[in-house]
């Protein structure tokens, strides 16, 4: 209790610290410049540098789907919705293949959502080899490669494992005939199966309107040291305990839930986009996967993400710089949270809120609608250009084959 006591005027002292300096930020209306590795590529413009031809499908694959449950626009997985959209009138648009660098194959995959709208990849295979089948035979350019000039939205947890727990994912591995495949996915995980080489990691989709709707006065205090809300335990899907988060999140209540630095609870206020303006520091444990939408939501409100997830990849790592801006926490050092936290110095604190303050780092984690230059489509195009040229072995010679067409498991060769 004692450490409490004395961490909790120290954060007093430091929320004081940070207010003056806040105020002549705010003054001075000063942005850090993003640069080093990561931050330098943040404002590249993809027109020019690439051509995209977008399959016409029939709208079985994407447009009567999504009329059948409007939810799907607003869920976490709703970038493959918005990515069609954009490219559709988009400037790298090309309506002639034989000119493209890229083709793309617009199909809604998570948009089979349960009562409670939970999204279910179970058709998805079926559905992803389906649409294959139908380009392969109506167009020459996926079988001059395999597909290995084509890129695909699989925005699931596990990508294009196509299940929601990892352990069957895992089993099921990536759809075989998406192995050439570029895959533009929000699942990230280093030396896992349901990562490929070459794909780009994205955000998950938040609301770009409902998130601008709470933004508070940029001066507001910031008055809470550590925000989060949550699940602790997945009770429905992990009644033992532990097996969810892989123990990480338990170990932020079981160790947490009576610290006054720490702001945590189940409940889910409707103050919870103003809550996280006025807190410095906002968990982003992992949950069944890595990452979800709090990374999105802390990045836009300038708060400090203390990220918890071993080997994730992060969104468009080439271009944001996460290590920069946001805290690295191990899962087993959860407990240490407290004094991890409170030995940050203020100096590093004001640098990386500076750095979140950048508008080009906020508009990058974002799908507005209409799209506005820098945001998450640009940083897509971005990764798919910086990807060209195609290497040679991109081509198949006469006769050469890669992919098995009858791999998986048989209830994805079932037609869809």
């Amino acid at each position: 209790m004692r450490n409490w006591t004395w961490g909790f005027v120290g954060f007093l002292y430091l929320a004081l610290l940070l207010k003056i300096e806040a105020l002549k930020f705010h003054r001075t209306e000063q942005t850090e410049r993003i640069s080093g590795s990561a931050g330098d590529v943040l404002e590249d413009d993809p027109v020019g540098r690439l051509k995209v031809f977008v399959y016409e499908l029939p709208s079985k694959y994407n447009k009567k789907i999504l009329q059948k449950d409007q939810r799907c626009l607003n869920h976490m997985f709703a970038a493959e919705i918005y990515m069609h959209r954009f490219l559709l009138s988009s400037a790298v648009r090309t309506f002639n293949p034989e000119e493209a660098d890229w083709f793309y194959t617009p199909v809604y995959t998570t948009c089979d959502l349960t009562p409670n709208g939970l999204p279910l990849p179970f058709k998805s295979p079926r559905m992803m080899r389906s649409a294959i089948q139908l380009i392969a035979s109506n167009w020459p350019y996926w079988n001059r490669t395999e597909g290995a000039d084509h890129f695909f939205i699989t925005p699931h947890d596990f990508g294009a494992c196509f299940h929601y727990q990892e352990e069957k994912a895992i089993e099921r591995g990536i759809l075989p005939l998406l192995q050439r495949a570029t895959l533009v996915q929000t699942f990230g995980q280093r030396n896992h199966v349901c990562l490929k080489d070459g794909s780009i990691t994205i955000p998950p989709y938040a609301p770009p309107q409902k998130m601008q709707s709470h933004l508070i006065p940029p001066d507001t205090p910031r008055s809470i040291f550590v925000y989060f809300r949550g699940l602790f335990y997945d009770v429905g899907n992990d009644p033992e305990g532990g097996y969810y988060a892989r123990g990480a999140r338990a170990a932020v209540w079981e160790n947490f839930k009576d610290n006054p630095l720490f702001d945590i609870s189940t409940e889910h206020p409707t103050t919870y986009y103003e809550d996280m303006q006025r807190a410095i520091f906002c968990l982003c444990p992992l949950g069944w996967a890595p990452w979800s939408p709090r990374l999105v939501e802390a990045v836009i409100f300038g708060c400090i993400p203390v990220i918890i997830a071993d080997d994730i990849v992060l969104p468009f790592a080439d271009a944001i710089p996460w290590e920069d801006i946001g805290v690295f926490v191990a899962e087993k050092d959860v407990p240490n949270l407290d004094t991890i936290l409170t030995s940050i110095p203020p100096e590093e604190i004001l640098r990386k809120q500076r750095l979140l303050a950048n508008p080009s780092m906020k508009q990058a984690m974002l799908f507005p609608q209409p799209a506005q230059s820098g945001d998450a489509f640009h940083q897509i195009l971005n990764g798919l250009a910086r990807k060209l040229p195609h290497d040679k072995s991109t081509y198949l010679k006469p006769g050469e084959k890669f992919l098995n067409w009858t791999a998986g498991p048989v209830g994805d060769l079932k037609p869809w």
